[in-house]
């Protein structure tokens, strides 16, 4: 049998998908993680700047393949890739990466390629946005957007885009590496993500670049997701050159693809970020201007259809961050103790204590439609300050935070009957499904670990 093979390049790990036909559909044949260590620190933005090592993501991607079975890799026909929305790498066209031979067949390296600028990245204040033109999109310009990370480097470090002539997202340059492309494809869904493009005619806002000066050679051109972008040009860890590669997809739009059946379903994801999404009615077009006070972006699906989500910057890197603290207050106190022994802990703990009156409001990271909206904690006593009742509050208000910002009664008003639960952080963390449970008065049907990789293979 043929088989496709799904990729997501995640924020914190890659995941791919070996997907084959079955009586009931698709199914997961085999599937493979691995975590990237990407961070690395940022010269010319300092602590605001948040970037990843290319050569770490594709080591963490080649040692995923190298993984899977290369009888099956050998069987593949289709390449489906998602991944992390709104960050920017830029490269060299002719030099954007060297083909290798190694133990599991041919695999790229990268060559001429700056650091990945993820959208977690925070160099771009709100003063700095606001003086930057306004697009012509139905989605507000955010920092770690990557036009406005472009105009960032224009007016802080121009010499930096002197050195490239193309960009894309991690997922988008993959892609252009496998096909050989020679200008950059992107999907709709990534170009929304970037900021200054209109997604009802799907087109930059090339005038207004223009005219301020951005350099337009480096936007990608946009194609419709679920699109062939090109073909392997060379035999990838065995997988068969000429293969069929899509255009690169977005991970949110993936993972609900991987799970959505009807329109009365809600996509509650979470993995480093958070989404909650329903499905807009057929049809359904934007406003022409967004609110930037409005929680809700519309993010384009498939097939011309939007979904309504609630995006939230603070998912499972909140927990991340609550476990690096933990790790750093023992280090301090002379002990030394495995952040993932820490993890397992504080969620066993946690369940031990099923209420916990301590309130936390997460948003350490922000949220994009109130940048400047910090985390807090409240109704602190005596009897909640153990281990488990704080992870117990913390997991809580990550839920919260996502139904504030779309709340059960705009749920139930849209018709939804049912909570689709996806994402790496919801299916590690039996903690954070039982406060998913209690916030949500749904029926909750859980997906995979690998839901993106799943998705972006069942496009094709």
């Amino acid at each position: 049998p043929a088989y496709v093979l799904g990729i997501d390049l995640g924020t914190t790990s890659v995941k791919a998908a070996l997907l084959v036909g079955a009586e009931q559909g698709q199914v997961v044949a085999e599937s493979c993680s691995r975590e990237m260590q990407a961070y690395t620190s940022s010269l010319e933005a300092g602590p605001q700047g948040m970037e990843q090592d290319v050569r770490r993501i594709i080591r963490a991607l080649n040692e995923c393949l190298a993984a899977l079975p290369q009888q099956q890799l050998q069987r593949v026909s289709h390449i489906g890739i998602a991944g992390q929305m709104h960050g920017i790498v830029f490269w060299k066209r002719d030099k954007g990466c060297k083909w290798t031979d190694s133990d599991s067949g041919l695999t790229f390296e990268p060559q001429e390629v700056s650091h990945l600028v993820t959208w977690q990245d925070t160099r771009c204040s709100p003063t700095f946005l606001s003086s930057l033109p306004l697009p012509q999109s139905h989605i507000s310009l955010a920092t770690g957007f990557g036009c406005a990370t472009v105009y960032w480097y224009l007016k802080k470090s121009p010499g930096f885009l002197k050195s490239y002539d193309a960009a894309g997202t991690i997922h988008d340059y993959v892609v252009a590496m496998l096909c050989d492309l020679k200008k950059p494809l992107m999907s709709v869904q990534n170009a929304a993500s970037w900021g200054y493009f209109n997604s009802r005619n799907k087109s930059w806002n090339t005038d207004i670049l223009k005219e301020s000066g951005f350099p337009i050679h480096l936007l990608p051109e946009v194609g419709d997701p679920g699109s062939i972008a090109g073909r392997t040009v060379s035999a990838w860890h065995g997988i068969p050159k000429g293969t069929n590669v899509g255009i690169a997809l977005g991970d949110f739009q993936c993972s609900v693809y991987s799970c959505l059946t009807e329109r009365t379903d809600a996509v509650l994801n979470i993995s480093t970020s958070a989404q909650l999404s329903i499905s807009m009615p057929l049809g359904f077009q934007p406003p022409d201007m967004p609110d930037p006070s409005s929680a809700v972006t519309y993010f384009p699906y498939f097939n011309g259809d939007y979904l309504a989500v609630a995006a939230s910057l603070n998912g499972g890197n909140v927990l991340a961050t609550f476990v690096d603290m933990v790790a750093q207050w023992t280090e301090e106190l002379g002990l030394q103790v495995q952040e993932s022994a820490i993890y397992t802990k504080i969620i066993k703990a946690a369940l031990a204590q099923t209420n916990s009156k301590l309130s936390i409001h997460p948003t350490i990271f922000g949220e994009r439609h109130v940048p400047e909206q910090l985390a807090s904690v409240s109704n602190i006593a005596v009897s909640d300050l153990s281990l488990g009742h704080v992870t117990r509050a913390l997991c809580r208000g990550i839920v919260e935070n996502l139904c504030s910002m779309l709340p059960v009664q705009c749920l139930m008003e849209t018709g939804v009957r049912r909570i689709l639960g996806s994402g790496s952080a919801l299916a590690r963390n039996e903690v954070l499904r039982q406060e998913v449970e209690r916030v949500f008065p749904f029926p909750v049907v859980y997906g995979k670990d690998v839901d993106a990789a799943m998705g972006a293979a069942m496009v094709m």
